[in-house]
């Protein structure tokens, strides 16, 4: 395989950002836009000039079966993730699926079990998996030089309730939950990833704000190696966004602060910022992807295993909340 040839699944605000990148990489060619959103369609080839002979699909089934792609983007709402990607797997596709992966814990087994069988690959657009800031995070924690990580708080604003009124984001039978299922994935995501530390037992208070879907959460994870962490995601702040993550461990801390990274490591009283080019390169999902696909990387940056554990530890999150709060084992 030379090129990578992509249908996109919906082409709405997040699908138009998974095209301006493919289009970016020489290796990528998109074959195919299938939305039902005629409005969609036309506003994603008024942006890019470039798919005006595109071939357009209403059915992605259609587009699977007649666009001769070899991999498919998923962006759609996320209760429809599930079963496009099964079709997409089903066609031969290799799939990039935008978080939160598919609805529920038991689709996430299934697919990825279905995935294995087809022997084709499937990713999550985790997208700080591949941010240079994370990855120096990761990089320090699993070095060992912070030592055994005790403690985790991690906080997310955004005026997401503001944001997504009147769309399918606060409509349950198609978002599948609110903030902790849609940006809040990405703040549970990068603490499981950095640490890789196994979620044991949660603890969860939420409140919708009016919204058919959860807006603020507070949650307290206890991990199997004793670690502990407190989430804090709110739907409802005025800001359009702010993400904090503090990792405390037994020689060190490290901080994040808004794509600023401060480290006090054993002996230090006081965190001091790493210079932004000691950082990392970042790249993107899209270029992981494609990378993968041609044998230029043996595994995706962030996996659907990724996607599974997510599932579960939300899944367990809503259930501790349902139940005052009670704690839920994983």
């Amino acid at each position: 395989m030379e090129t990578v040839r992509f249908i996109m699944i919906g082409v709405g605000g997040m699908g138009r950002e998974h095209i301006r990148r493919l289009l970016q990489i020489p290796e990528a060619e998109i074959v195919g836009l299938a939305d039902p959103s005629a409005a969609a369609v036309e506003e994603t080839k008024k942006r890019f000039p470039g798919l005006a002979d595109v071939p357009v699909y209403a059915d992605y089934q259609e587009a699977i079966e007649r666009a001769n792609a070899n991999a498919a983007v998923i962006v759609s709402p996320h209760s429809m993730h599930f079963d496009q990607g099964m079709a997409c797997l089903n066609g031969g596709l290799h799939v990039l699926m935008e978080k939160p992966f598919v609805a529920g814990s038991k689709n996430a087994e299934r697919i990825i079990e279905h995935a294995e069988t087809v022997n084709k690959h499937l990713a999550v657009a985790y997208q700080r998996h591949l941010a240079g800031p994370y990855i120096y995070i990761r990089n320090l924690i699993q070095s060992g030089e912070l030592g055994k990580i005790n403690y985790i708080c991690a906080y997310q604003a955004q005026s997401w309730l503001m944001g997504t009124t009147g769309t399918w984001r606060q409509n349950p039978a198609l978002s599948c939950g609110g903030q902790l299922n849609d940006s809040g994935s990405h703040l549970l995501d990068i603490v499981l990833w950095a640490t890789a530390l196994e979620p044991e037992s949660v603890s969860a208070f939420i409140h919708n704000r009016g919204s058919q879907v959860d807006i603020d959460s507070a949650v307290t994870v206890r991990f199997r190696e004793g670690a502990i962490a407190t989430f804090n995601i709110v739907g409802s702040a005025s800001i359009s966004w702010c993400e904090d993550v503090s990792f405390h461990g037994e020689k060190g801390t490290v901080l994040y602060r808004n794509n600023r990274i401060l480290v006090a490591k054993e002996g230090q009283r006081e965190a001091v910022e790493v210079p932004a080019n000691e950082l990392p390169a970042s790249s993107d999902p899209n270029r992981d992807f494609v990378d993968l696909l041609l044998g230029k990387v043996t595994e995706a940056a962030a996996p659907a295993s990724c996607g599974l554990n997510i599932a579960r530890l939300t899944e367990a999150a809503w259930e501790s909340a349902a139940n005052g709060s009670q704690i839920v084992r994983i």
